[in-house]
């Protein structure tokens, strides 16, 4: 099933049921157009936050916009993705979720994200199944929790990127210039 967008309407993300796709780790989900859909996606993460209070709303809307993003990277390095399974793996969804805080937040990422309660890979693993448990993400038999463990480290995934690449000294140089 391909994607289609009409016009320049923003996507949303609809579930599409059971895949019957063979192959682990894999979310299913079919975007519509935004209309009302995107009111209903809010009333619903009010409701998920009214549950489990550990995130907040605006980490469930970059999740979201994540996924869109990943799934457009992948299509886009690899066109013939678009024919097959719009399926991503816990893994790839990840590091479109990395990609896309460095690009949103640059070295502010890591803690725009722990200023919403994601603090670690599975923190985004746990919003990912809540999604799902409100049927706005789907999953296949073979998606797991533990799918999104210990991916990356948050230290070396969003704040390494913008460190200086050789160790600075500290305090003033201790080298002479001398006169030829």
């Amino acid at each position: 099933m391909g994607v289609e967008a009409l016009d320049d309407e923003p996507l949303t993300l609809r579930p599409l049921g059971s895949c019957g796709v063979a192959g682990g780790g894999r979310l299913c989900y079919l975007f519509v157009h935004a209309t009302m859909q995107d009111l209903d996606f809010a009333e619903i993460i009010e409701l998920i936050c009214k549950e489990d209070a550990r995130y907040d709303k605006k980490a469930y809307f970059f999740v979201r916009q994540g996924l869109d993003q990943t799934v457009n990277s992948l299509k886009k390095n690899d066109p013939t993705r678009a024919q097959r399974s719009q399926h991503v793996s816990g893994r790839e969804l990840l590091e479109g979720l990395r990609a896309h805080a460095l690009d949103q937040f640059g070295p502010l990422a890591k803690t725009v994200l722990e200023s919403w309660g994601v603090r670690r890979c599975t923190d985004f693993g746990d919003i990912v199944f809540n999604l799902i448990e409100y049927n706005i993400f789907s999953k296949t038999d073979n998606d797991r929790r533990e799918d999104f463990a210990d991916i990356y480290d948050f230290d070396e995934a969003f704040v390494k990127p913008f460190q200086p690449a050789g160790k600075r000294r500290a305090g003033p140089s201790t080298e002479t210039v001398s006169s030829v």
